[in-house]
């Protein structure tokens, strides 16, 4: 069992591999730095952050692409004994708010601008419970903020904050089956056996080269630059996904690994065919996040890529992987089977075992989080004894490989993005002229999924619910794609909308 910290993994990792590099794909801030430096700027930033005041347990929020500050920021934060938190950069003021506020966050960091939004103007909209936090900018200098650069020279050192391995140092918000994002709390201790198995699991920790395209807001980004960190796996992160990049980066630095969602893999394919591109140096994909068309996985077969699915969620990011040597059908058709330590019981509605048949698929294990930020939600995430439910609906084979054939959890994943269908209800139930809303996953090929809504009441156009929702401040990824109007939503004897119903219906309309 893991018994470090996040600041005693990393500096283990620099005596280790003080040479491995951090590759920076970015037209804003490219970049390509040693480990070494990652941890030498980190603890100057830790210095920093605790002459500002931020003290154990104190929330550092930061909102940044998979640039060498996000690195050096949650290096900072374990050397204070604070508590990191990633922050998706494409929320807005809806998001961000709530996650600022629920968070109490002490310090929140965020380019000067970046992909044309002003974060500024954005922070200074987030006023919580103990009022603006201090915000800190990576770029230019922005007048009321703290220039990153002022964090790289501390007058002294003083030590770092020792946490144990337990600590709750780490927070994620995830969007879930509720309108509000919720607080995900992990330690250093589960993200680290997450690591810890994998690595064991992939044995290529070693030779591995791995090319990122996860914005690290999310647990998969994140854990791409933990395992740079803690691990010495060079990694090149891709700040904006582009397919024809991608293909050329496999090329470049000879990429032996990566992951992403049936979008990413697709994309990448397609550039590879148009532009003559060389993937040889591919020998594994991992996809997730997503449901994943067999086709995209047959297409890997067939460009000699070993593809394997993964099962997982922010609350307990690996449940299951698949293995290279597995059968193709296996890798085509199931979630792989369970990683050392994982745990997954099926249950029926009232918490039986299912001895056959499919039913909620309940986890626990090592990398298992400590528990969600609001503690009211955990009496209904939990079994008395500990299993996490995920709302998911599946089976085990008789080979020990997980099918997931439903899912209780009311959401969609559009390319890899969980968007919560009660938000997106919400919002169009706030848009003049409609009486009621259903969302809707819809299949698509490239991204997973697609957001279509039902509604009663007048015909609205995808261009006026477009404004609608960014008048709100909601995401642009959360806007349905599709819309159709019905004269009234099917519904069950006690009113409950028949969403199988819906979804069973053609993506147009």
């Amino acid at each position: 069992m893991v018994q470090q910290s996040f600041y005693e993994a990393f500096k283990a990792a620099e005596r280790m591999s003080p040479e491995a590099l951090f590759v920076a794909h970015s037209r804003t801030r490219p970049d390509t730095i040693q480990l070494a430096e990652i941890v030498r700027q980190g603890e100057m930033v830790g210095q920093s952050l605790i002459d500002l005041g931020i003290r154990p347990g104190d929330v550092v929020g930061v909102m940044l692409p998979p640039w060498s500050e996000w690195l050096a920021l949650m290096v900072g934060a374990a050397y204070a004994g604070a508590v990191f938190m990633p922050i998706v950069t494409f929320y807005k003021g809806k998001e961000l708010q709530f996650i600022l506020r629920h968070s109490r966050a002490r310090i929140v960091v965020t380019p000067d601008s970046y992909r044309g939004v002003d974060y500024k103007k954005l922070v200074d909209t987030c006023v919580g419970p103990a009022g603006r936090p201090l915000h800190m900018v990576v770029g230019a200098s922005v007048e009321g903020t703290i220039p990153f650069p002022a964090m790289l020279t501390p007058e002294r050192f003083t030590g770092p904050h020792a946490v144990a391995a337990d600590a709750f140092s780490f927070l994620v918000f995830t969007s879930g089956t509720t309108a509000d994002p919720k607080g995900v709390m992990h330690s250093g201790r589960t993200l680290l056996s997450e690591i810890e198995v994998q690595a064991n699991w992939r044995g290529d920790a070693e030779t591995d080269i791995n090319l990122s395209p996860w914005p690290p807001g999310h647990v998969a980004g994140a854990l791409q630059l933990l395992r740079f960190l803690v691990l010495g796996t060079p990694v090149v992160a891709m700040d904006e996904w582009n397919a024809e990049e991608a293909a050329r980066l496999i090329e470049r630095y000879r990429i032996t690994g990566s992951s992403g969602t049936p979008y990413h893999m697709a994309g990448l394919l397609d550039a590879a065919e148009t532009g003559g591109h060389d993937l040889s140096s591919l020998k594994h994909y991992v996809l997730g996040a997503a449901p994943v068309p067999a086709s995209v996985v047959q297409r890997c077969v067939d460009y000699g890529i070993s593809v394997v699915h993964a099962y997982g969620s922010s609350e307990h990011p690996t449940v299951t992987m698949g293995k290279p040597d597995d059968p193709l059908a296996a890798r085509l058709d199931t979630e792989g089977r369970l990683m050392p330590g994982s745990e997954i019981l099926i249950v029926d509605d009232q918490d039986q075992p299912v001895t056959s048949g499919d039913g909620e698929i309940l986890t626990r294990g090592p990398e298992l989080f400590l528990g969600y930020l609001d503690a009211e939600l955990n009496a209904a995430a939990f079994t008395a004894d500990g299993w996490y439910r995920t709302g998911d609906i599946g089976f085990l084979d008789d080979s020990g490989f997980l099918h997931i054939t439903d899912r209780k959890k009311d959401i969609i994943i559009r390319g890899g993005e969980n968007i919560s269908s009660r938000e997106v209800e919400d919002a169009m139930r706030s848009l003049p002229g409609v009486t009621d809303a259903a969302a809707v996953a819809v299949k698509d090929e490239r991204l997973g999924e697609r957001v279509k809504v039902f509604i009663e009441g007048r015909d609205v156009t995808l261009d006026e619910i477009s404004r609608h929702f960014l008048g709100l401040g909601i995401a642009k990824q959360k806007i349905p794609e599709f819309i159709e109007r019905v004269d009234a939503l099917p519904r069950n004897a006690t009113g409950k909308v028949l969403k199988p119903l819906l979804r069973a219906q053609p993506r147009t309309g």
